[in-house]
């Protein structure tokens, strides 16, 4: 939002938000009134979905709904001459438009990440992310205007595929007239009072993303679109407009759009020396990022040669473009290794959605929509093969990365994929080693102990290893013992026993508190592993009398309604568990909420609120903060307290529960 937002700021369907439509709803009456006289099986399909919505809906959408179902009825029961394949193909190009900006999205998080030709090292928050998950608003926009205009224009509809004089006209109006009248445009929102009541929303963004380009009140892309329509109303009017010229000046108006905001250099020295003038007809991401940094300098559109003419070049635009072009892949000093979920985990990643990813991870519809999509990143992850880098993140002076093993949770349980599993760990280990990287912590289940006995077979096979192996087993013992409320006699113990459960299991007998074993392997597992004197206060019991239970993976429907009303149940595995009990409490996995100082954190890290992070992400962290120098994995257990104690230090804070009795199941 503008410091002084003024007047045409909100989008019309900003006041719709977001909010359940029943099928008995003026918006469902209408959308089946207004298409009834088109087509009785338009209606009745647009009925039978609004009867099935029972999940929120983003209205927006639906705006298009009429043009976007009446043209593509009309184009497919129309006669052959009277078929108008301009204005069918209008929703697809949204569509295509919307991959596009999501391709450019993806790409521009996994350099950055990475570090390499990144332009600005500045971080990205939550807040930026909320004030750009509306970037689609401008493609919505423009797709009720192309209907509108495709109707109401002369020479608007049945547009051939190509015409040359077209594209060419197109071409010359965009590098006369639009460009020119943009850069004044430009330099006036930019004046204190346009840029307080419009522009400076834009500016919010200092470290952009490709999004960031389409990010502005409302009145600044009535303008824009006044200023991109010059070719393309001038090619209808001339009878000179095709498909192909219109697609292609609006993809291209995307590229460049997308490109000049990515926040990492990709256009090649060598383009630019074998045609120099290109400087003058091109920017590059570089050029473009000085204005967001500088404010003053840099402000044509995608061509800098009005810049060059009046004086407003930025005088480091060439070095900030060679510096960085030769930026190398940053240095971590501690890395994350985690892996995918499940096929639509892929859209929570950073990588992926930036708004699913800027939320904890839970069951969304529209991502069956896109099961081909799922289908196809499945795949790619399989052929893909190896380790890559999703998120970086700054904590003090430590520069921490996130690495993805392209591997699924159910594969992780499949004996004909282990090899292959634990070859890619294996090759992320000798890669972290041989890039000087601290300390690596293995996170979700890349530390099983059938897998590879809880990282110990990588220690044996590398015992010269410089990079420091951790696992957060006694992190993790840590917060469940610090999450048992104070006075506690007794509790329920259920889950698959783990380094984690037995070690907690121990303290909690230690300390004189009963625990209640309500399986009987689980019982004789934990009393082989205790002390005699522990021992004593290891129950097998089936009472559900406790409120509190230590719960692991495994945990059934059944067990959980046998508990009390009010139970709490902690979780010590790294999944939580299925909520199925709507009068009980369910606690976060193991983690606490991070301090400020751990910066460039816009994502949610699986189910866990937002600055949440797992204890085996944190336990990695400590490891390098406090030297250590000691590898925590396998049968290796580190002290508790002490490592309590440094996450407290550090400014981790424990965190309250996660639910309530209005949870449900995931």
């Amino acid at each position: 939002m503008a410091s002084k937002p003024g007047i045409l700021t909100d989008w019309p369907w900003t006041c719709l938000g977001n909010f359940k439509v029943p099928s008995s709803s003026l918006f469902s009456i209408y959308l089946h009134n207004s298409l009834k006289s088109k087509s009785c099986v338009c209606a009745c399909f647009v009925n039978s979905i609004l009867k099935r919505y029972n999940y929120v809906l983003w209205m927006k959408y639906l705006v298009l709904a009429p043009w976007a179902i009446q043209e593509t009825y009309s184009f497919i029961v129309s006669d052959e001459s009277e078929r108008d394949l301009s204005h069918f193909l209008i929703f697809p190009f949204l569509l295509l438009r919307m991959l596009h900006n999501q391709i450019w999205i993806s790409l521009s998080r996994y350099y950055t990440a990475k570090g390499t030709n990144r332009i600005v090292d500045r971080t990205i928050e939550f807040e930026q992310v909320d004030r750009e998950r509306t970037w689609d608003d401008q493609i919505i926009f423009n797709g009720i205007l192309f209907y509108l205009g495709g109707k109401y224009i002369k020479g608007g509809d049945h547009l051939p595929l190509w015409r040359t004089d077209g594209i060419i006209l197109t071409a010359l109006l965009h590098a006369g007239p639009v460009e020119f009248l943009y850069y004044w445009l430009h330099r006036a929102l930019h004046h204190h009072f346009l840029y307080s009541r419009y522009h400076s929303h834009h500016h919010s963004s200092v470290a952009t993303e490709p999004i960031t380009s389409v990010i502005h009140p409302f009145a600044e892309h009535i303008a824009y679109f006044a200023l991109f329509a010059i070719p393309l109303v001038t090619s209808l009017l001339t009878g000179t407009a095709s498909i192909i010229s219109f697609a292609g000046y609006i993809i291209y108006i995307d590229f460049m759009n997308n490109m000049g905001h990515c926040n990492f250099e990709l256009i090649p020295k060598w383009l630019l020396s074998i045609f120099p003038p290109l400087k003058y007809l091109m920017y590059t991401p570089s050029f473009h990022s000085l204005h967001h940094t500088q404010f003053r300098t840099n402000y044509s559109l995608f061509m800098p040669f009005y810049d060059f003419i009046y004086g407003t070049t930025d005088k480091s635009s060439d070095s900030l473009y060679e510096s960085s072009l030769d930026r190398k892949e940053d240095k971590a000093d501690v890395v994350h290794l985690t892996h995918l979920t499940t096929p639509e985990s892929i859209y929570y990643m950073r990588l992926g959605f930036a708004s699913l990813a800027s939320k904890p991870h839970s069951s969304t519809w529209y991502l069956w929509l896109i099961w081909p999509v799922t289908l196809w990143s499945t795949m790619v992850t399989r052929i893909y093969g190896r380790t890559f880098t999703v998120e970086r993140n700054v904590f003090k002076h430590l520069k921490l990365q996130t690495w993805a093993i392209p591997k699924y949770k159910i594969q992780y349980y499949m004996k004909s994929q282990r090899e292959s599993i634990n070859s890619l760990i294996e090759d992320a280990i000798l890669a972290a080693d041989e890039k000087g990287i601290k300390v690596l912590s293995l996170g979700l289940l890349n530390q099983e102990e059938e897998l590879n006995g809880i990282g110990e077979l990588f220690v044996r096979r590398h015992p010269k290893l410089k990079v420091k192996l951790v696992d957060g087993s006694s992190l993790a013992v840590a917060v469940v013992l610090n999450s048992i409320p104070k006075g506690t006699t007794q509790v329920v113990f259920r889950g698959n026993l783990s380094k984690v459960a037995y070690s907690i299991a121990l303290a909690l007998c230690q300390r004189e508190i009963q625990v209640n074993v309500i399986r009987e392997d689980e019982y004789n597992k934990l009393k082989a592993r205790l002390s005699t004197e522990a021992v004593k206060n290891l129950v097998l019991s089936k009472s559900n009398a406790p409120k509190i239970w230590i719960v692991g993976d495994g945990l059934s429907k059944v067990e959980q309604l046998r508990a009390s009303k009010g139970t709490v149940f902690i979780p010590f595995s790294q999944f939580p568990p299925k909520k199925w009990r709507k009068d009980c409490f369910y606690n976060n996995i193991p983690a606490m909420l991070a301090p400020k100082h751990l910066q460039n954190v816009d994502s949610c890290e699986n189910w866990l609120p937002r600055r949440v992070m797992s204890v085996w992400r944190i336990a990695g962290i400590l490891h390098a903060l406090e030297d250590w120098n000691v590898h925590e994995c396998g049968k290796m257990m580190f002290d508790v307290d002490k490592i309590w104690q440094a996450s407290l230090v550090h400014g981790f804070s424990p965190i309250m529960m996660s639910t309530s009795t209005d949870s449900k199941p995931y």
